[in-house]
This record gives structure tokens, C-alpha cells and sequence, in this order.
């Protein structure tokens, strides 16, 4: 760690001015990532793979939950790496593991176990691009505007969920399914690693020249935050809140063509779904950096309840429009809310291992939360019911984080 010399003071709007590149590489990386592109592709690769290779689509939804699964076993050990040896330095190798996954995919033929091991390779190869990596990038660079920085960088999702679901039926109806893999693969070679390699470029060597917070090594011991209340409300507010998200993406676009919408239209629903989350991103980012943000948390998800809610039964399209912006908002903050409340509840000292864990929960989330929506589905021929329970627990988790309490003093960085 460099000593300490001078802090120079940098304004509000001046952080983002300077810093903007790796906001902008961040938000690629994002984009790109083994815990956004294999997610929001899925759905779209859902019929005709399922069709091609005759699994069931509780079968193929399950390879999310057995993908999330090895994301979430790896999680405090890139946690570990990204404290040791910075962001950097692990997401630019990961970015090149991810691409070479989806190309396994490609080969895939009817035995299911291959479906796992494409699926469990994106985990495991592309293992650095999980949000502990990126979130850490910013969370240190950044103080005075971490909220919108966060927001602004996780748009990568919303921007994923906007695109990928079009690019991925573009690539499946123009060259088939096996060749939608490969063109998903182009993205973290083609697309995100050279933006990674010359710009993101965090400011993680702690020099307080660069930075002009109180010193960014404050915080709790991971052992101490496991010792907190808040680390286990904060918990549980995830497991609850994630569930609800997390079934609700993968499946929307096949739920929206059982209802009899055309492939075209579900995709068009699943791109308002990516463009809210972008609203939610950038809105509550810049919101959180004023007012409490678990009250801004429990706001998002009681709208969330109500977008849920309003897709139980047969909803026109404009209907079904409304209720996906409800929930892509609200998803859209839930992530940077996260990465926030790490860092003003347990500082950043140990960030990157205390958000592992919290990590390992929504992982296990989105990977449990798809297979089981889809199992209701093989089992009722509608989505209906899962969506009902999922507005259940978005109310449930908004009554939960709002007992997280007033930040902790000594780790204001603002």
C-alpha cells in the first residue's frame, strides 16, 4: 500500500469527468459478463434448443442453477483475488474463458450432460466477471458519487437485457441455434476485451492523491461483519427479493409467447424489461447518493409487487409493457443498491469478500429461481403462479431492509 501524501479534492461531477473511462469499460464488462449474457440469452435459446435436442425446459433452465451454483462456489475466492491482486488483473482473463465457453456450447449434442458442462464452463472460466470484480473497480475509485458511478456502470445489465435477447434471435433464426452460440461469443472477444485492456484501469493502489476520501481501508473484518445483524438482514432481504427477479427474467420472453405473442413482440417485452433496468440504474444511483438508500430499496420493491402482480393472468400488450417496467426498474436498482449498502454498512476494507458472500446468495437465487418458475410451468401451463408468489416475496423483502438502521459513522465516505 502507497503511503499517504496530499489529498487533492475533487468535486462531485469532477469524479465522473475524470473517471468516466472506466465507467464506461466497467459498464462493457458488464454487459458482457458470465453473470448477464448466459442469463439474458437464455430465454431466447430456450425453444428451439429444447425442440433440437429433446429437453424438457425445466431441464434446460436448470443449467442456469447448476451455472449460478459454480459462480457461487467461486465467489469469495475471486473475492480473494480481487482484494490480493486487483479488478484488473482478474476480469481480463476471465473475459477471454467466457468467450471460449460459449463456443463449447456450440458443440453441444443431445446428451445432457454437455448442457452442463457449456453451462458450467461460462461459470468457471469466465469466473472474474462476476459483480465482486466490477463493483470493487468503482466502489474504490469513487467516492463523493459512488451511487450513480455504480448505477451508471450496471446499466451493463439493462443494456444486455435490451439487446441480447434480439442479437440472440437475430443469430438463432439467421444461422441456427448452434451458431448463436458462437456469435455470442464474439461479444467478450470482440466487444468487451479490448475496451477492458485499455480502459479499465481502476484506482485500486489506495494512493489518497487520486482519492480524496477518508482512507479506503476502513472497515470491517469479514469475520466482524458476520458478527453484525445488518450483514443478516441484508442477507436475507437478497435471498428474498432474487428470487422474485431472478425467476422472472429468463422466463418472460417464453411466457410471453404462450400467451400467444409472436417470438418478435416477447422480445421487444424482454427489451423494455433491459430499458428499465437501465432507468432503475442510473435513477435510484443518483437518488441513493442523497437519501437513505434502504428506504429507496423498499420503495423498488413494493413496485416491483405491483408489476408482478399485474402479469398474473392473461394482460394486452401495453399492460404487459407496464408491468415489465415496474420490475426492470426495480431489478435495475436492486444490484447497485447492493453494492452501496456493502460498502456504507461494512465499508471497504474487505469489500470485495463480504460482497462474495452476499454474491453467493444471489447466485443461488438466479439459479434456483428460473427452474423453478419453468417447473411451474410444466406442471400448470402457466407462469401464473409464480408470479404471484414472486410479488409476495418483493413485499416481504421490502418490509425486511428497511431495518438495516443509520449508516455506521466511521465508514462515511461522503
Amino acid at each position: 500500500m502507497q503511503a499517504a501524501g496530499p489529498r487533492i479534492k475533487t468535486s462531485e461531477s469532477g469524479e465522473l469527468t475524470q473517471r468516466w473511462p472506466l465507467v464506461m469499460a466497467t459498464c462493457i464488462g458488464i454487459t458482457s459478463s458470465a453473470f448477464v449474457l448466459p442469463y439474458y440469452t437464455i430465454g431466447a435459446l430456450t425453444v428451439p434448443v429444447t425442440e433440437a435436442l429433446g429437453w424438457s425446459r425445466t431441464e434446460f433452465q436448470a443449467a442456469i442453477l447448476f451455472s449460478s451454483g459454480i459462480g457461487a462456489l467461486l465467489s469469495p475466492a475471486v473475492g480473494w483475488l480481487a482484494d490480493r491482486y486487483g479488478s484488473r488483473q482478474v476480469a481480463l482473463p476471465s473475459m477471454l474463458g467466457l468467450g471460449v465457453a460459449f463456443l463449447l456450447a456450440a458443440f453441444m449434442q443431445g446428451q445432457l450432460w454437455m448442457l452442463f458442462a457449456a453451462y458450467g464452463a461460462m461459470a468457471f472460466l469466465g469466473a472474474g466477471t462476476i459483480p465482486v470484480t466490477w463493483t470493487r473497480a468503482i466502489a474504490t475509485s469513487f467516492r463523493k458519487r459512488r451511487g450513480l458511478a455504480l448505477g451508471l456502470s450496471l446499466m451493463g445489465t439493462g443494456i444486455s437485457a435490451a439487446i441480447a435477447p434480439h442479437y440472440t434471435v437475430w443469430l438463432t433464426d439467421s444461422f441456427g441455434w448452434r451458431g448463436a452460440y458462437i456469435g455470442l461469443s464474439l461479444v467478450p472477444f470482440l466487444l468487451a476485451w479490448p475496451i477492458l485492456f485499455f480502459f479499465f484501469k481502476p484506482l485500486e493502489a489506495r494512493d489518497d492523491t487520486e482519492i480524496d476520501a477518508a482512507p479506503a481501508e476502513k472497515g470491517l473484518t469479514f469475520s466482524e461483519a458476520l458478527h453484525s445483524y445488518r450483514f443478516w438482514v441484508l442477507l436475507v432481504a437478497i435471498l428474498v427479493s432474487y428470487m422474485g427477479f431472478s425467476g422472472i427474467g429468463p422466463n418472460l420472453l417464453p411466457s410471453m409467447t404462450d400467451d400467444g405473442m409472436t417470438r418478435e413482440s416477447a422480445a421487444t417485452l424482454q427489451s423494455v424489461y433491459g430499458i428499465s433496468i437501465l432507468f432503475g440504474r442510473v435513477i435510484v444511483g443518483y437518488i441513493i447518493d442523497r437519501i437513505w438508500a434502504p428506504a429507496v430499496a423498499s420503495v423498488c420493491l413494493v413496485i416491483s409487487a405491483v408489476g408482478a402482480f399485474l402479469l398474473v393472468g392473461e394482460q394486452s400488450f401495453w399492460v404487459a409493457a407496464l408491468a415489465i417496467f415496474a420490475l426492470g426498474f426495480a431489478a435495475g436498482a436492486e444490484l447497485d443498491l447492493l453494492s452501496f449498502l456493502t460498502a456504507r454498512y461494512f465499508g471497504l476494507a474487505h469489500y470485495a469478500k463480504i460482497y462474495a458472500v452476499f454474491y453467493m446468495a444471489l447466485a443461488v437465487c438466479s439459479g434456483t429461481a428460473p427452474m423453478l418458475f419453468a417447473a411451474v410451468f410444466d406442471l400448470t401451463s402457466s407462469y401464473d403462479w409464480s408470479y404471484a408468489i414472486a410479488a409476495i416475496l418483493f413485499v416481504v423483502g421490502s418490509g425486511i431492509i428497511v431495518s438495516l438502521g443509520k449508516y455506521p459513522r466511521e465508514f462515511d465516505g461522503h
